[in-house]
């Protein structure tokens, strides 16, 4: 089974010296549907960052799809980060005004297809996670589940190596949380790899694998069986 991530001896320093991540080794394998999860301020966010290529580390090396990422140009960095990661968060990020279907088109943007064969693609992404009678609606005229599966199938239309959801049931009532997390699992059986970065204890507890942060540091990983006291 392929690496997707690994992460060796990741740290991350702002000014003033502050240490959001201190020394983070984490490897996420093809197939994968793990947490992240931790408290505010516990470094969650700056890894998804980290993961996510959005940011660069202060020290250590990031291997993403075997790539290493202090290696790239930003122009090589934003080509991986588009071809090979997806990303899902809170507050959905959906276009006004645009139809379902060119909200999750928009994910290919970059991919150098033909509009039509894009919207294609995003009509299939819609179909997969059950938004097919939807896809003309725009997203006022969607319910806040319904938002973030359109979220989910932006993420997922160019088959990325890793999906990454951030508090992808946040702004969601309970209900829509559930299904929502059904259909993470349902895309994990399918052969997706998903790491969730959450708050949530009972989410967290959900699935397979569990990553806890703290103090910018792993404290456990049942992956590893690696408990700090």
């Amino acid at each position: 089974m392929s690496t997707v991530v690994r992460l060796t001896g990741v740290t991350k320093e702002y000014a003033g010296g502050v240490r959001a991540l201190d020394g983070v080794d984490l490897a996420i394998a093809q197939g994968e549907l793990l947490a992240i999860a931790g408290p505010s301020g516990s470094g969650k966010s700056t890894l998804l960052h980290i993961v996510g290529t959005l940011d660069r580390p202060t020290a250590g090396t990031v291997e993403i799809a075997g790539h290493d990422v202090a290696t790239l140009t930003d122009r090589r960095l934003s080509a991986l980060r588009s071809q090979h990661i997806g990303f899902v968060f809170q507050a959905f990020h959906l276009v006004p005004g645009v139809s379902a279907r060119d909200n999750v088109a928009e994910g290919l943007l970059y991919s150098g297809l033909p509009r039509a064969r894009r919207r294609a693609m995003a009509a299939d992404a819609l179909a997969r996670v059950g938004l097919a009678d939807r896809m003309r609606h725009r997203p006022h005229e969607l319910s806040g589940g319904q938002k973030q599966r359109v979220a989910i199938a932006r993420a997922v239309v160019g088959e990325p190596d890793l999906l990454l959801a951030d508090e992808p049931t946040g702004a969601l009532d309970s209900a829509s949380g559930k299904a929502v997390m059904q259909l993470l699992h349902d895309l994990n059986a399918e052969g997706a790899t998903i790491a969730v970065i959450t708050h949530d204890t009972e989410i967290a507890a959900g699935l397979p694998r569990q990553v806890r942060i703290r103090d910018g540091r792993v404290v456990a990983d049942t992956a590893r069986g690696k408990v700090a006291a």
